[in-house]
């Protein structure tokens, strides 16, 4: 069975630091595009990093870019999710997603919630004072 476990989240003030790990079971994460979606109350789900499993190249929402880096420790079946410089409106539920389908455009993995078949429960991320 598939599955995908997020962990890491929490409440950290603005400026704090978190990093969100996403553990999979069932399936070798190396054949697979990972996603990082977040949504927040009332707003429609939204890509925020994606990492290709063909070239390793990355994709990072304009809202995150400088902030957000993911990475992935196929060795241990691992993906990351690190996040610096938190503010107030990446509050969200963050998932963790995986596609056997690595579509790219251009260089760079697809931020298209559809394009992903598994998904993990999510985990709160609040910032906050």
């Amino acid at each position: 069975q598939l599955q995908l476990v997020e962990s890491g989240g929490g409440l950290v003030q603005p400026g704090g630091s978190l990093r969100l790990s996403c553990a999979a079971s069932g399936f070798t994460l190396d054949y697979y595009a990972i996603g990082w979606f977040r949504q927040a109350p009332g707003k429609e789900r939204e890509g925020v990093s994606c990492i290709s499993s063909s070239t390793g190249s990355t994709y990072h929402a304009n809202s995150v870019k400088g902030r957000f880096t993911i990475s992935r420790d196929n060795a241990k079946n691992m993906v990351y999710l690190h996040m610096n410089s938190l503010k107030p409106e990446d509050t969200a539920v963050y998932y963790c997603a995986a596609s056997p389908r690595d579509v790219l455009v251009g260089d760079q993995p697809v931020a298209s919630p559809a394009v992903y078949d598994y998904w993990g429960q999510g985990t709160q991320v609040t910032v906050s004072s």
